[in-house]
């Protein structure tokens, strides 16, 4: 969108939300770059120009705007909308993978040379993916120099910078201001425990099936509700984390403990995942709006969003144990797992007591002990075995690939797949036509039989995902309805 200049032009003049994150609008007199929607009076528009990222405009020239906040803006739905190179490379460059893996490591995940990695990605984003690293290191940086008590020295080592000079130069050059400046002019009380995020979204938020979803299905000692919150424990590349994610007023209020400081980007960007909170619901609305038969159901509730997954391995085990069996069967199953081969976590507040189980964890499981049928043992023990085989559920999976695997597997239908590539996956556009609760509101809606189901569904492309949400919306079930406080 950046490359229409008259289009971004009036997105600015007219300070919309809904494309912040979108593209950034930079002054060329002041040099600085702010989100669109920023308070401050709009620059003429010969003074502006436009960048697809943070990162691009920084390597322009410009600064961070110190009201708006541009580097904290809600990121680019198309990351989390397309399955192409560059879209899974920004999700994996959003899950740290550059921080612990380097350029070399992102490029053999995505199974490309470095060289045609850094390519693609510059082509479109007007950085590399050091850059892009780079920047999300800063606001890492801001983020932990405004919500903790943390010495400077090891702040930058938790932030991902090599040494302290690199860190206070970045500091300094994105935000022009020093990291003890920045400390000082931060509202609020920092904390020397728990760090407190705001993670913004793009309005109007649903909460009902998001939280809903999330506690009605919660394993015990993973999961939970409490005070208004869902809290869970986080598996995170250097060590674990406890998360409580309450929903706001234009941002989702974050509280996360880390056993290692060097896991927040990785934990906030599952966070965002999980919630969904990069998409855009207008034009989202828009399209199943279009629909006469979805138009009630999505104008009593905007901006529904899918309800993911923080652990791609984690939600496909869940998915099994959860076949033909209720909600509170799949819990009790995953409970069961839980105890028997998660790992113990200390949860500050209480509550929390595992991580889930890894697939590594899992490996050794003796199938006499799980009280399900024959056939559905045979199908945990056979995703297991591939998920410790390599087969790759991560944020910067290849979709298409990764349903021709799963399916390739024994015991797994369309409706296991699906799934899967709906909440683990990402993909915005998984279908599950063979699903009870979509099967009720066809028949409440008159919307026919699966068949006819899955031929309106095309005018509901390339968001079917968020059509479930809606359809699932018509059953009285705990997953629609936001637990109470």
């Amino acid at each position: 969108m950046y490359e229409d200049f008259e289009r971004c032009v009036r997105a600015v003049q007219a300070k919309d939300a809904r494309f912040d994150g979108w593209f950034y609008c930079a002054v060329l007199t002041t040099r600085i770059y702010c989100r669109p929607s920023c308070p401050v009076v709009p620059p003429k528009r010969q003074n502006m120009s436009f960048h697809p990222s943070a990162a691009a405009a920084q390597q322009a020239g410009f600064r961070a705007c110190k009201r708006c906040r541009p580097d904290a803006s809600p990121g680019s739905p198309l990351w989390n909308e397309r399955a192409d190179l560059v879209a899974r490379a920004m999700r994996l460059i959003a899950d740290g993978v550059v921080d612990t893996e380097g350029v070399s490591g992102l490029a053999a995940r995505l199974g490309y040379s470095v060289r045609q990695v850094e390519r693609q990605v510059f082509a479109e984003l007007g950085a590399g993916p050091l850059a892009l690293a780079r920047a999300q290191r800063a606001q890492t940086a801001r983020t932990l120099i405004e919500t903790t008590t943390l010495p400077m020295t090891e702040l930058a080592l938790a932030a991902g910078f090599g040494s302290i000079r690199s860190f206070n130069d970045t500091v300094r050059e994105v935000f022009a201001l020093t990291p003890t400046e920045l400390r000082k002019r931060a509202k609020g009380t920092p904390s020397a425990g728990a760090i407190l995020l705001r993670l913004p979204y793009r309005k109007p938020l649903c909460p009902d099936n998001l939280f809903g979803h999330l506690v009605a299905t919660g394993v015990p000692g993973v999961e939970e509700w409490r005070d208004g919150a869902y809290r869970r424990t986080l598996r995170l590349p250097h060590g674990h984390g406890v998360v409580a994610l309450r929903p706001e007023d234009g941002h989702i209020a974050c509280r996360l403990s880390l056993t290692d400081l060097r896991d927040l980007p990785a934990a906030t960007s599952r966070c965002r995942r999980l919630l969904d909170l990069d998409a855009d619901p207008v034009a989202v609305d828009d399209q199943l709006a279009t629909d006469p038969l979805l138009a009630p159901l999505v104008e009593a509730a905007p901006g529904r969003r899918v309800p993911r997954t923080v652990d791609g391995p984690e939600f496909a085990v869940r998915a099994v144990l959860g076949q033909q069996v209720s909600t509170a069967a799949a819990r009790t199953h995953a409970a069961r797992l839980v105890v028997a081969h998660g790992e113990p976590v200390d949860d500050p507040e209480g509550g929390l007591t595992h991580l889930f189980p890894s697939p590594e964890a899992l490996a050794s499981l003796d199938p006499e002990t799980l009280a399900m049928p024959r056939s559905r043992r045979r199908t945990l023990l056979t995703l297991v075995a591939a998920l410790t085989d390599g087969l790759d559920l991560g944020a910067g999976s290849d979709w298409a690939a990764t349903r021709a695997a799963l399916t390739a597997l024994p015991g797994f239908g369309p409706w296991t797949v699906e799934s899967i590539a709906m909440r683990a996956l990402g993909d915005p556009d998984a279908f599950l036509p063979t699903d009870l609760g979509i099967k009720y509101a066809a028949e409440t809606l008159g919307l026919g039989g699966p068949a006819a189901v899955v031929a309106r569904s095309e005018a509901w492309r390339p968001w079917r995902a968020y059509a479930t949400q809606h359809l699932w919306a018509t059953g009285d079930h705990a997953i629609n309805r936001m637990p109470a406080a």
